[in-house]
């Protein structure tokens, strides 16, 4: 008796794989193995960088409140110390939006902050 295949599943395997290498570069796009391989690792990096995006945006707002902040003669440690003993329930992004976009605003806390 020959062997049986399930063709149509292996296909469609395949086809997915391919749709998802879509864009990549030379043999990445339509050869099965080499896609196959590129697109794990494709999605591994979207994994860990999904994991990393999280401290590059907190490291850009604390960037951001520390040079908003040293205008007015505090570090940053100094002036979040401050605004969690002042019960200011500003997170990090809201406070560096503030220091970035609205100059006046970010001047407004800094003075409850210091007082």
């Amino acid at each position: 008796m020959p062997r049986a295949t399930n063709a149509v599943a292996a296909s469609k395997r395949k086809k997915k794989v391919l749709k998802q290498a879509k864009g990549y570069w030379g043999r990445g796009s339509n050869v099965y193995t080499v896609a196959k391989n590129k697109v794990e690792k494709g999605l591994t990096y979207a994994y860990r960088d999904r994991k990393a995006k999280k401290r590059t945006f907190r490291a850009l707002w604390i960037l951001r409140i520390n040079a908003g902040v040293r205008q007015y003669g505090m570090s940053y440690s100094e002036f979040m110390g401050k605004v969690l003993k002042s019960d200011i329930s500003l997170n990090r992004k809201v406070l560096a939006d503030l220091a970035e976009n609205h100059p006046n605003a970010f001047k407004a806390v800094v003075e409850k902050v210091k007082s």
